[in-house]
């Protein structure tokens, strides 16, 4: 994960902070704290801010076009 990508993903998870448990807000925090003095992350925290970005940004998006299912469109 490079700098920009880490940017990214703290950035987008900003929107998703009020959903996350109080040990995952607490976790967040620090990411972001390092993210703003703009530190690397070491290879676990990358891995868990990457869980947490599954977790909640890339499950809120929609699975594929909802008005496929309108139009009879066939996978």
């Amino acid at each position: 994960m490079t700098s920009v990508e880490q940017h990214k993903i703290v950035r987008e998870l900003m929107d998703y902070e009020m959903r996350m448990t109080r040990e995952e807000q607490e976790m967040f925090d620090m990411f972001r704290k390092r993210d703003k003095d703009d530190e690397d992350l070491d290879r676990i925290s990358k891995r868990k801010l990457q869980e947490l970005y599954d977790r909640y940004v890339v499950a809120s998006r929609p699975k594929g076009n909802p008005l496929d299912a309108l139009f009879g469109k066939k996978d």
